[in-house]
């Protein structure tokens, strides 16, 4: 489904990326992990259009996705939940959900979606009139998620959806992806909380220094003496020994 090869980026004549290949298939949800600076976050932004890549392909279903506007590769069914969230503040909860459905694939069903973003957060039905900047840390993820998901993406890129969030909500949180993966949608997933993300993951890369370095499958990069001992801390060194 989407195919990344060889990507270079650069912030002027900072590299950030370094020859980067990864894919995600129809269905599957995959996670990038790897510390702060990585260029985990600016990979994510150039398959979303927001920064152009200095070298390499992006394709989407067998087709070149680099050099598309954002908004068009969000009508082609990839959608960005940004680190941050990025909401408009001034706005009420219900009028961020309804620009998310701005796609065109998107606008007849809009009504139903809604209906469907209230079911999966139902605390943002009970908030629908209240400004987004008002709400809650965790209410503005539910948020962030929710618009995301009203423009009917086939492919969902998730930057840090973790971030700063109680554990319970984290928990909540989670529960919804891998209830949209067992609905068929496809995720890539950035996020800090290694341990959450490759338990939910089938798949995962690790980036560091602007370099895929490692690659398999969730539970057993869980069970990698470098994973363990660069993203797990101590106590995960101590329980491998």
């Amino acid at each position: 489904m989407l195919e990344v090869e060889n990507l270079e980026v650069s912030y002027g004549a900072l590299a950030a990326l370094h020859g980067v290949s990864l894919a995600v298939r129809p269905g599957e949800i995959v996670a990038l992990v790897g510390p702060n600076g990585a260029g985990k976050s600016t990979l994510l932004k150039t398959i979303a259009g927001l920064l152009a890549p200095r070298a390499g392909v992006i394709r989407w279903e067998g087709k070149p996705l680099s050099g598309e506007p954002s908004q068009r590769i969000v009508e082609r069914g990839v959608a960005l939940v940004p680190e941050g969230r990025r909401l408009f503040a001034a706005m009420t909860v219900r009028e961020n959900l309804e620009l998310g459905a701005f796609p065109q694939r998107a606008q007849k069903g809009r009504r139903r979606q809604i209906e469907r973003v209230y079911s999966l957060f139902p605390r943002l039905f009970e908030r629908e009139g209240q400004l987004a900047g008002s709400l809650s840390g965790g209410e503005q993820q539910m948020l962030a998620l929710g618009r995301a998901l009203m423009g009917l993406p086939q492919l969902l890129l998730l930057d840090e959806p973790s971030l700063g969030l109680a554990p319970k909500v984290v928990e909540s949180i989670f529960a919804i992806l891998a209830e949209l993966h067992r609905e068929g949608m496809s995720l890539l997933i950035v996020e800090q909380n290694v341990q959450a993300a490759l338990n939910l993951v089938r798949r995962a890369y690790i980036l560091e220094g602007g370099k895929i370095v490692g690659e398999g499958e969730g539970h057993r990069l869980l069970q990698d003496d470098h994973v363990r001992a660069a993203y797990l801390g101590p106590l995960a060194r101590g329980t491998s020994a």
